[in-house]
């Protein structure tokens, strides 16, 4: 049963991106929609990542994610390497567990 899902997703998500392709001819959107497009794939990636980031199920999940995620974000913005971001991430969450922040 998982198997036969897990096909049925990958064939629907391979027939829609061919969907696209082969709709790109055909279909003519306009410039303003064309320069919004972008900015509506990043919106929804970043209301999934805060979602992510703030709940556990259908409750908050407390102090010590989003303080990690914080962290790693803004050792990011200065560019640090990526190992450094996710150790450092995961350090500040880890360490604020151990502490009883939750």
């Amino acid at each position: 049963m998982l198997l036969a899902a897990i096909l049925v997703l990958g064939i629907g998500t391979y027939t829609m991106r061919l969907g696209g392709v082969m709709l790109r001819e055909r279909l003519t959107l306009s410039p303003a929609l064309q320069r919004l497009l972008p900015m509506a794939a990043a919106a929804l990636l970043c209301a999934l990542a805060g979602t992510a980031t703030l709940m556990a199920g259908s409750s908050f999940a407390g102090l010590s994610r989003p303080a990690g995620v914080a962290v790693g974000a803004l050792l990011a913005w200065r560019k640090a390497p990526f190992v450094v971001v996710v150790v450092a991430a995961a350090a500040v969450a880890a360490l604020l567990r151990l502490a009883g922040v939750n």
